[in-house]
């Protein structure tokens, strides 16, 4: 076998960088197995034959998309190598899962975390095994089917010369490392050698005492008696099966048996030779490297790679099935990792895993773990209307009883989405979680503590939003967005006295969109800074034109919303100077608008801004004026010269004749600010008759309907030009 050879005069790794950690790993992997290898390599030799395949190794954890099956090559190259002890392969698998994310974990592009790495080892020792086995089954059974195949036709074709040949004959059947047996067309077993006698448990008598076709075992291939039975007839000169058996003591033997016919001298069929390999051991590492593929560590619940294989079956079923599906996410869980820290957070997942089990025990109902603090429960049968409802009210019951960690107790809750209907529709697993996922985020918005049911419109309304929440940023650079301006008149004359600024957008697919659409996304984001700073220079620069253009009456005041977040900006007032200084706007000529509810409980820090903007003659208007539950007197420290009463007062004008309460609220309140020097505008005016009282009540300026829409700027000046009563 050739060595690669290693590049003269190359530089040394550094021991730190991935090539170093890499050759850290090859050194270990090389001294655990290189005592039960049979190689005329010396350790340094064989080392450096190791390394290329530990550098396959590094390039499969780090695989994206993941893909374990080039694993299955490594384990074949053991084996051409002369690593067929069976210390070799446990050796090897153990060198994998202490050290391969330790050295290699970081040397692809991204580090992956812990988790990940230990589950994709996981997958890779699966792959890695399953050659190795292979690879050793197919050289052994070559070796020892050729062998025991020269033995018994040498011994069939030539009796009188068959001692030599017996008798090696005899030294392979006895000491093959695999099970052999021989026996005749009617399935009556003649020879048995004393490796499948210890397989099936010892007692040779026990396994003569059976015909072949005894052997029958209830996981038995569909395909392995019809093998059988073309075999004995002649038709089928070999087969190959993995085929289970039952021992002596009841347990079950599992094999890759392989069945070979043998002629007599004249090509009738005469005997049946079977190899036997035991896979027993080899089936249950399987079955264990599946279940940690499959499970989560921490809980042991099925993980999210399991679960969606259950949930993709479930929803390929016919026959009318259906399926409810729960997506809890824990509420607050984060606050008890960030106060307990991360081994009280495990040790509640614990608690919360077994808990959720004890809720999903009837047929068709699983409980699995997603990841972090996110469970998913499934149900499934003919009736899950009604059980998937039973089943989130169980999940939510056994988290009230309170869990006790280090001496608390923890009150654990829940949000649940719930997903149900028929198996066989056109939804997708992936379409099922996003809309139980985003279910559970409208029962979390809605208090927490409790579930809601899908709702398509529901779902499609998030992922809209989701949708212009992404488009944002780029809206803005695209020039998107356009400003309506709704005049401000006043009551007393009908004079045009200003107009509001109010920000649109036109979305390429859902056309004009109103600022409740997008204003709040914009705030989450923190768009809302640059887009507010737009909306001001627009508005300014508008507000300039009119002024300039319009010298006999035009608006002299524009109004521009400022949202909370701006409020907090540190270069509010700066970035509003360089406005106005750039436009030549005198302040006199802005009002800011700001919300009450922005302003309740407002400290020195927040007001300072808003108080120097007013000592330079910007007007700030207090709007919604009415809706935050502030307390009037606070009205004395805010830095307003306007309060915008909120339409909700004004309502009860538009019958006649009016309600008398709103009249007398509305009153007390233009009253109040008159004393406290501040103008009163209103919202929402939509009729004569509500102006008309308005007008009685002393309120200064009006906005609605009733006078004009929100419209291009020009429409201003000819709504100024035709009087607004």
């Amino acid at each position: 076998m050739s060595i690669p050879a290693q590049a003269s005069g190359a530089p040394d790794a550094e021991p730190d960088g991935p090539e170093g950690r890499l050759r850290r790993f090859a050194t270990i992997w090389s001294r655990a197995i290189f005592p039960s290898t049979a190689t005329s390599m010396t350790r340094q030799e064989f080392e450096q034959h190791l390394l290329p395949l530990a550098r396959e190794l590094s390039e499969i954890l780090h695989a994206w998309p993941f893909d374990p099956a080039p694993a299955h090559r490594v384990g074949e190259a053991l084996v051409a190598a002369h690593c067929t002890d069976p210390d070799a392969l446990s050796s090897t698998l153990g060198v994998i899962d202490s050290y391969l994310v330790l050295y290699c974990g970081s040397n692809g592009p991204l580090e992956l975390s812990t988790e990940d790495g230990r589950a994709r080892c996981a997958r890779m020792q699966h792959a890695l095994a399953g050659g190795f086995t292979l690879a050793l089954r197919e050289r052994t059974l070559a070796e020892q089917e050729a062998i025991a195949r020269s033995a018994l036709t040498a011994r069939s074709h030539a009796e009188h010369a068959l001692h030599a040949t017996e008798a090696r004959f005899r030294a392979v059947f006895k000491d093959a490392a695999i099970g052999i047996g021989i026996a005749d067309l009617e399935g009556n077993i003649l020879e048995v050698n004393d490796t499948l006698t210890r397989m099936f448990g010892g007692l040779e008598h026990h396994v003569r005492s059976h015909k072949v076709n005894e052997w029958v075992h209830p996981e038995d291939s569909p395909q392995v008696w019809k093998y059988y039975n073309e075999l004995v007839r002649g038709e089928r000169e070999h087969y190959h099966v993995e085929k289970p058996y039952y021992r002596n003591d009841g347990t079950v033997l599992w094999t890759n048996l392989t069945v070979s016919l043998l002629r007599d001298s004249e090509g009738r069929p005469e005997y049946q030779l079977a190899l036997m390999e035991d896979t027993t051991e080899r089936r249950l590492l399987n079955l264990r490297l599946r279940y940690e593929a499959t499970h989560d560590a921490l809980t042991g619940l099925p993980n999210r790679t399991l679960f969606f294989e259950r949930l993709e079956k479930t929803l390929a079923a016919k026959g009318g099935s259906r399926f409810g599906l729960c997506y809890l996410d824990l509420d607050g869980f984060k606050a008890i990792n960030d106060s307990l820290g991360h081994a009280a957070g495990d040790r509640l997942l614990v608690e919360v895993a077994d808990r959720l089990q004890s809720c999903a025990t009837a047929p068709g109902e699983m409980v699995a773990r997603l990841g972090g603090d996110e469970f998913v429960a499934l149900t499934t049968g003919p009736h899950t209307e009604d059980e998937v409802d039973e089943l989130a009210c169980r999940i939510l019951g056994v988290l009230a009883t309170p869990i006790r960690l280090d001496g608390r107790e923890l009150t654990v809750r829940g949000s649940i989405g719930v997903v149900e209907g028929p198996a066989a529709g056109a939804r997708t697993a992936a379409e099922v979680l996003r809309s139980a996922d985003i279910t559970m985020y409208r029962a979390k918005s809605a208090g927490g503590n409790r579930f809601e049911l899908a709702d398509a419109e529901a779902d499609a309304r998030a992922i809209t939003r989701h949708g212009l929440t992404t488009a944002l940023p780029a809206a803005l650079d695209r020039g998107e967005f356009f400003i309506e301006y709704q005049p401000l008149v006043h009551l007393g004359d009908g004079s045009v006295h200003g107009a509001e600024a109010l920000v649109r957008w036109c979305h390429p697919q859902h056309g004009v969109l109103g600022p409740d659409r997008f204003i709040p996304l914009a705030e989450h984001t923190g768009l809302i800074v640059p887009l507010g700073r737009w909306v001001l220079e627009e508005s300014v620069r508008q507000a300039n034109f009119w002024k300039e253009r319009h010298s006999d009456g035009g608006p002299l005041r524009i109004n521009v919303n400022l949202s909370p977040t701006q409020l907090h900006h540190p270069r509010l007032v700066a970035e509003t100077v360089d406005v106005l200084e750039r436009s030549g706007l005198e302040p006199g000529a802005l009002c800011l608008e700001v919300t009450e509810s922005a302003l309740i409980g407002a400290d020195d820090d927040l007001l300072k801004p808003l108080r120097q903007l007013a000592e330079m003659g910007v007007d700030i208007a207090l709007d919604d004026f009415g809706t935050g539950y502030s307390n009037l007197a606070n009205l004395r420290r805010l830095p307003v010269s306007v309060l915008k009463l909120d339409r909700s007062f004004t309502q009860g004008m538009q019958q006649h004749p009016a309600d008398p309460v709103d009249l007398k609220i509305v009153e007390g309140i233009v009253s109040l600010a008159h004393s406290l020097d501040l103008a009163v505008t209103v919202e929402g005016v939509e009729t004569g008759a509500q102006a008309e009282q308005l007008r009685q009540l002393g309120c200064d300026t009006a906005q609605g309907w009733y006078y004009a829409r929100p419209g291009a700027p020009d429409r201003i000046h000819a709504l100024l030009l035709a009087d607004a009563v």
